[in-house]
């Protein structure tokens, strides 16, 4: 069975898309820890991120790296947190977390629930800063 980010990679649900290649799609968490919130996914669908072939696993975190650096510019923060915990959806992701302290990258704090219209205008930001 699918996991929920193959179908936002296929099209079947929607998603916040804010970068995307052959083999790497970027989208905002919907229920993020702080605004700017973002989770890249590799497209091969796998659970556990040691189990990716090396190249994938590199190219993964170069993948990262790039949108990190557009939602630098996007969120006002000091630095992105990254985070890969891997235990809510079997199938690999990266958390890159715009951090401002330590609290904003703590996984058991109440989550946001932004509206669509604040998720339209974060997406965009960083889809602009994207190089």
């Amino acid at each position: 069975m699918a996991t929920i980010f193959t179908k936002i990679i296929n099209r079947e649900i929607p998603g916040h898309i804010v970068a995307e290649d052959d083999n790497y799609i970027a989208f905002l968490d919907i229920n993020p820890l702080v605004m700017g919130h973002v989770l890249v996914v590799p497209k091969q669908e796998t659970d556990y991120i040691f189990d990716l072939d090396d190249d994938v696993l590199a190219g993964l975190h170069v993948f990262s790296k790039k949108v990190a650096k557009a939602i630098e510019k996007s969120v006002k923060c000091i630095r992105i947190g990254v985070a890969v915990i891997g235990l809510e959806v079997p199938h690999v992701h990266v958390h890159l977390v715009p951090l401002n302290s330590m609290n904003d990258i703590n996984f058991s704090k109440e989550k946001l629930n932004p509206s669509q219209e604040e998720l339209e205008k974060v997406t965009s930001e960083i889809k602009n800063n994207l190089q």
